[in-house]
């Protein structure tokens, strides 16, 4: 039997197509969760080429990502099955580390403060995140993910241990009924102590795979409001509050009024964060600090309070 080589741990190809229906418990999943059910131990990865190329068709058509399924859709599955190297168990010694920051747990939700560094899922690169580091250090637990957070994000993120309980909180998501508040240290002096940003983003993929977003009047509506916390010589503690979760939202918003956050190489600025590095950041200076959301009668409130290492630097600037 041929396999590939640890340098190289593409699919290997096996013959069959398999069109599936969605069941009507799956009603609302993203389309790439789907797949990351349906195909065991397929690389996040090897799931958006496989998208991006078409060979994952939803009645028919191409589908992007995200897009939301519907009880008795017909997804086509190409002809893949996962390398040996991709079913290897993660060190425990990271499962660990994820499985001390939960900060609370219940029938329904388990909730950690993520760590800088540790990316949500596995995928480009990835080899692990934190709901494969769960589930390795919690193997008798069934936990899907409801949100994302960027790997250079720390701070609150949601996993459900219910099938319900995960349709419900997206539920609330997409409706716009849920509280999220993030901390970040944006460069120079805001232009009021209170705005609010309304800008559309769009989502792009550079040929090497990066996501690049960009503020684009086609885009999706997109919108953030910011607070100043507490001013600084060249720059603001603030808190960010958002309406839509679009991807890099705050970084691109933020970035696009002038006031890009301290330690994003992507969108931010190289002077302004070479003069925060002086100050002691080795991160994005981003976290997610309070989510919030209602299902029927009960109440839920996550914390996670600013890590040690971004209250160091603020200590540095006062």
């Amino acid at each position: 039997m041929t396999r590939t080589s640890a340098d190289s741990p593409e699919a290997i190809p096996v013959p069959g197509v398999q069109k599936v229906a969605v069941p009507a418990d799956r009603e609302g999943q993203r389309l790439d969760n789907f797949l990351a059910t349906r195909l065991k131990g397929v690389p996040k990865s090897l799931i958006y080429r496989l998208l991006r190329t078409g060979q994952v068709r939803v009645n028919g058509k191409r589908a992007k990502p995200d897009q939301r399924l519907v009880a008795g859709d017909e997804v086509r599955l190409p002809p893949v099955r996962t390398a040996e190297r991709d079913t290897a168990a993660p060190p425990p010694e990271q499962a660990e580390r994820v499985e001390a920051t939960i900060i609370h747990e219940d029938r329904d939700f388990l909730v950690i403060d993520k760590p800088s560094g540790v990316a949500s899922h596995g995928g480009s690169g990835v080899s692990f995140g934190a709901i494969e580091l769960l589930r390795a250090a919690r193997p008798r637990d069934t936990l899907e993910l409801v949100h994302r957070l960027d790997r250079d994000t720390s701070g609150v993120l949601v996993l459900a241990r219910r099938r319900s309980a995960l349709t419900a909180l997206q539920t609330e998501i997409r409706e716009g009924r849920v509280s999220k508040h993030y901390l970040a240290l944006l460069e120079g002096r805001l232009p009021q102590a209170r705005l609010t940003v309304d800008a559309p983003l769009r989502k792009s993929v550079l040929q090497g795979g990066e996501r690049m977003v960009r503020v684009d009047p086609d885009g999706k509506p997109s919108r953030s409001h910011l607070r100043q916390v507490e001013q600084y010589a060249d720059a603001t503690f603030t808190q960010i509050a958002l309406e839509t979760g679009r991807t890099h939202q705050i970084r691109v918003h933020c970035a696009h009024i002038g006031h890009p956050l301290a330690g994003d190489e992507k969108y931010g600025s190289r002077e302004f964060n070479r003069r925060m590095r002086e100050a002691g950041l080795r991160r994005l200076f981003l976290h997610a600090a309070r989510f919030e959301f209602s299902i029927g009668e009960r109440s839920y409130g996550f914390s996670a309070p600013l890590p040690d290492a971004l209250r160091e630097v603020l200590d540095r600037l006062s």
